[in-house]
Order: structure tokens, then sequence, then C-alpha cells
């Protein structure tokens, strides 16, 4: 007996509709997602070769004299080199102050859904709001602030904000309300990652006598391996995208100063600034996402050599 034929549209919805079901809950998203980020950022590349002044819509043709001009800006560069600034300071501190959480709270036997719920409580939080509140709160500079009530208390005098918004000082405030943004998401990632390490290991190490710093050597660090090398990427692709503090903390008065200027905050005074260059911002966000992508693929390079090492 010959089989009955399958429609084209049966074969698409599939058994039971399946396929149909699918694309009805998916399918939002999906033209949401082509909509808002692949398409603009297409349309960004593009832009990247035109002249294109108060205009979204290119004008000139002029190859690749955007880029050649970024790659000359010393604002630019300045951004580049804010942002290793930042990097190096951030990326290590969070990392040591995410694992060390991490690990007070797994040891922790009592209150232990307290204490990881605290910690983590800041990640809900949005960087601009957390930007206000270290802004007008506790690095105010008025003697209602957090920071200047307790040197009061101490007999110190106030600090003025504005001596917290020039070097050094201002990266004490950046720095500081990152941290509590996001060490709690982090310590999330190795709290997972070491309640996946066997109970065995540690019985066994201890039959042998080692101690606990033996234990964290040669147990607990090499097990965390593979989370740790994706919490230093994400911390790593973060940094690049530093923007909020920066610009909320910062700026007075609508005026930003010129020192500490990440890329995104450059990038955003030049397409969104008064010249409204889009087409030199169109390159810049391009050449800051080759440099995101070239920085994730020698530090994917760097972790495979010493994991084979």
């Amino acid at each position: 007996m010959t089989a009955t034929p399958v429609s084209l549209g049966r074969r698409l919805r599939g058994r039971q509709n399946q396929n149909l079901w699918f694309w009805v809950f998916v399918g939002p998203f999906v033209i949401g997602l082509v909509v808002f980020i692949y398409v603009p950022i297409a349309w960004s590349i593009y832009l990247s070769f035109f002249d294109a002044y108060n205009t979204v819509t290119p004008t000139r043709f002029v190859g690749l004299g955007n880029y050649a001009d970024m790659m000359r800006d010393e604002a630019f560069r300045s951004s580049l080199s804010t942002f290793v600034v930042f990097a190096a300071g951030i990326v290590p501190t969070t990392f040591a102050l995410s694992l060390l959480t991490a690990l007070l709270v797994a040891r922790t036997r009592v209150m232990q859904t307290f204490f990881r719920s605290v910690f983590f409580l800041p990640t809900a939080c949005s960087y601009v709001v957390a930007a206000l509140i270290w802004k007008m709160s506790i690095f105010a500079g008025v003697p209602s602030g957090m920071v200047n009530a307790g040197l009061a208390l101490a007999g110190h005098d106030a600090i003025p904000f504005l001596s917290l918004t020039r070097p050094p000082w201002y990266w004490l405030v950046i720095v500081s309300a990152r941290l509590w943004l996001q060490v709690g998401f982090y310590m999330i990632l190795f709290l997972a990652a070491l309640q996946r390490i066997s109970p065995t290991l540690y019985e066994a190490a201890a039959i042998d006598g080692a101690g606990s710093w033996q234990q964290f050597r040669f147990i607990t660090l090499p097990q965390l391996r593979p989370t740790s090398a994706a919490v230093l990427l994400l911390l790593l692709i973060n940094a690049f995208q530093a923007f909020d503090e920066f610009y909320n903390i910062l700026s007075t008065f609508g005026q930003y100063p010129p020192y500490a200027r990440p890329p995104l905050v450059y990038l955003y005074y030049v397409a969104l600034g008064q010249g409204q260059d889009f087409g030199h911002g169109s390159a810049g966000a391009v050449i800051l996402t080759l440099v995101i992508a070239l920085s994730a693929l020698v530090f994917n390079r760097f972790v495979s050599l010493r994991g084979e090492s």
C-alpha cells in the first residue's frame, strides 16, 4: 500500500503541532532580537563607512577613513587606557572577593540561605540607581553623606564630593560601586561550582594530613578552573562595557571631566554629543567590539594552554 503524502503545512507544524507552538512562543523573542539587536548592529557597521553628521542616514562614502581617524584620535586611545586601568583593578578584585564570599557562605551551617540572598540582592539593582546612591547618599559632599558622617564621628573634616570625582580618588567611588553590584552574582557561580566538588576528595585529603590551605590549593582551585575561567572572561567583558557608573557619578551639572572616560562614555559623546558624529561613533564601536573579541580569544587561548600544562 502507498503511503499517504504529508502536506507541507503538516510537515512544518510537526507531530501534534509541536513546531507550531514552538514558534508561537519563541517567535516574538526572535523578532525582537532581530529588530532591536541584529539590525542596529548591521546598520552601525554599514554606517561606519560613511560620513553621517546629525543623521543616521549615510551621506558620503569614506571607506576606512573613520576607522583611521579613530585610531589617530588621542582621546579614543586615552579611553582605552582608562579601561585598562579600570580592568586591572576591578577584575582581580571582584574575582577574589567573589571566591572568598562563596567559600565563607559554603562553609556556613547556620542561615546559609539568608547570607546567600543578602549578598546576591544588590544584583537586582540597576547600575544607574546604584551610581546615584553612591553619588548622592554615600559619597555626597554634604554632612549627611555616609562617608562624611563617619569622618565626623572620627573627628575629621568633611570631604567635598568634587574632590572625590578627581584623580585618583574617583576610582574609590567607581570601583566600590561596581564591587557592590557584581560580587554577589559571581559568588553564586562559585557556590554552584563548589557544590559540585565531591566531599570524598576532602575526606581523603584530611586522612592524608592535608590542611585547609593545601585542600584549597590542590583540590578546590583545580576543581574550580572552568568556572574561574568563565568568571574572569565575564568580568573582562563587563569591564569593557562600563558606562553607567562612570557617567552618572562623574558628570556634574551636565559636564563630564576630560579624564576617566572609558570607551563607551567617549563614544557616547562622539555619537550623541554636540556634533552627533554617527560615522566615527559607529567606527569606534566596531573597533571596541573587535578589541573585546580579540581579548576573549587571547584569554581563551591562554586558559586552554594553562589547562593542557
